[in-house]
């Protein structure tokens, strides 16, 4: 099965924990933007056939992007939540795609996702209607705080089993109409998922987990972009090293 496939890069919000001047992905790492280096990744695969962008309304900072692909790459007005901004990036598909093309959500501060992680999670995603995301099991021990502590002074209320438990990574891939579908009822139930297996988790689908790379990481705070520059030099000097543990 060879369905279409395209991206969708949610990309309105302003990251506020990185409290920097600017959206968190328009920071740079090693001179580009994390959002350009994430669609790099994302249109330098074959199989990925163009792209679309959920932008904030005003974005000044999008027309200086360095975009570097010849595929197409499209832009949609996001939203408050996440949520909505891949609902807008969906509805402009419709224009452009059948309702069973597949569509790989990606955040746009993950900029080091490996095209043999895109590669086995698109295979995965057009065998299984039900969908596909990539994965990594935890390997950290897991404290819940207890409820009403501030981030302060929070105090351990439960240590969880972490047997069983991944961490959701993305890109996560579904077909275009069952996400939209899932994504619209979601949204009428008040649930803002912040993340698209969520939703169709609720619609009764269970996703399949595909193990990706933990280098694979979401650049959300400061000390962050520290960790990043490790990462991008690993990935350059050592291309096929994967799913190092």
């Amino acid at each position: 099965m060879n369905l279409p496939v395209w991206a969708v890069v949610p990309a309105s919000g302003v990251g506020s924990r990185m409290g920097a001047d600017r959206p968190k992905q328009y920071l740079e790492l090693e001179g580009r933007s994390l959002l350009a280096r994430s669609l790099d990744r994302l249109l330098s695969h074959p199989g990925i056939e163009g792209a679309i962008v959920a932008l904030a309304p005003g974005d000044t900072w999008w027309p200086r992007l360095d975009y570097r692909s010849d595929k197409p790459l499209l832009t949609c007005e996001g939203g408050v939540e996440r949520l909505h901004s891949v609902l807008s990036a969906l509805q402009r598909l419709e224009d452009h795609l059948a309702g069973d093309a597949l569509v790989l959500v990606h955040d746009a501060v993950r900029p080091f996702v490996t095209g043999e992680d895109l590669t086995r999670l698109i295979s995965a995603a057009e065998k299984d209607e039900q969908g596909a995301l990539l994965a990594t099991p935890l390997a950290d021990t897991l404290k819940r705080a207890r409820s009403g502590d501030g981030q302060e002074a929070a105090r351990v209320a439960e240590t969880p089993p972490r047997e069983g438990l991944w961490q959701a990574l993305t890109p996560q891939a579904f077909r275009l109409s069952l996400l939209k579908k899932a994504l619209h009822e979601a949204l009428e139930q008040g649930r803002l998922v912040t993340d698209d297996a969520s939703a169709m988790e609720l619609q009764g689908f269970a996703p399949r987990l595909v193990r990706g790379d933990r280098r694979n990481l979401k650049l959300t705070h400061p000390e962050d972009l520290l960790l990043g520059r490790w990462i991008l030099r690993s990935l350059e000097e050592n291309p096929g090293a994967e799913n190092p543990d």
